[in-house]
């Protein structure tokens, strides 16, 4: 799938997650209803894959982990808050630098349309 396709599947699973669940629950539990409804689809994905920081030429292992990796190529980042800040942009594009992926998905699940909720992010 190309990332177009990708995108559309990973928005159109984590709408189904949030009619379902709606807002107001911890991000664990989305997570864990995203990557069913992504594997229903088929889809390869990785939970909680670590991110190591390369500082001068050395891997560091600093903790840093992408909620869910989809095919190798797309980047998730779930949040279940009040409101997008600066800092969620910034975890997503440093991300999105570190682990060499160009497309990178925020979600919120605490909105009542996700729509609302949704920010792509393209390196």
């Amino acid at each position: 799938m190309i990332y177009e396709e990708l995108s559309k599947v990973i928005i159109g699973a984590a709408i189904e997650v949030h009619k379902k669940l709606g807002p107001g629950l911890l991000e664990s539990a989305y997570e864990e209803c995203l990557a069913y409804e992504l594997q229903l689809r088929g889809l390869n994905i990785e939970r909680q894959k670590p991110v190591p920081l390369v500082y001068k030429e050395v891997k560091l292992d600093c903790g840093y982990r992408i909620d869910i990796l989809v095919e190798n190529k797309v980047l998730v980042e779930l949040k279940s808050v009040d409101g997008f800040h600066p800092v969620h942009e910034a975890q997503v594009l440093t991300y999105l630098k570190f682990a060499e992926k160009k497309l990178g998905l925020l979600i919120n699940f605490n909105v009542p349309r996700l729509k609302d909720g949704l920010k792509r992010y393209v390196l």
